[in-house]
């Protein structure tokens, strides 16, 4: 009982993690859009601010929320496709 709790509490924290890698994604998303925006106004300094992010903060936070949709599509279908060959036997 305790290892289901602890797998349950484990799912949780990784769950709310990725939901606000999510939420930090779009944020530099609409962020990005309103530097080009400014960019084209002549503001060069959110562009410049978010080309300094790009590499070291971005970039993972992109793959990480790439990554977790590909590992929860494919433990979809496996689990899918174990079910069903369950039902068979």
């Amino acid at each position: 009982m305790t290892n289901e709790k602890s797998q349950s509490k484990l799912k949780d924290i990784i769950d709310n993690f990725l939901l606000i890698n999510l939420f930090v994604v779009i944020f530099f998303a609409i962020f990005f859009i309103f530097a080009v925006i400014m960019e084209i106004n002549g503001v060069f300094i959110f562009l410049d601010f978010f080309q300094n992010l790009w590499n070291p903060l971005i970039v993972p936070l992109i793959t990480i929320l790439i990554l977790s949709t590909l590992i929860s599509g494919i433990n979809s279908w496996w689990r899918r496709k174990w079910l069903s060959q369950e039902e068979d036997i």
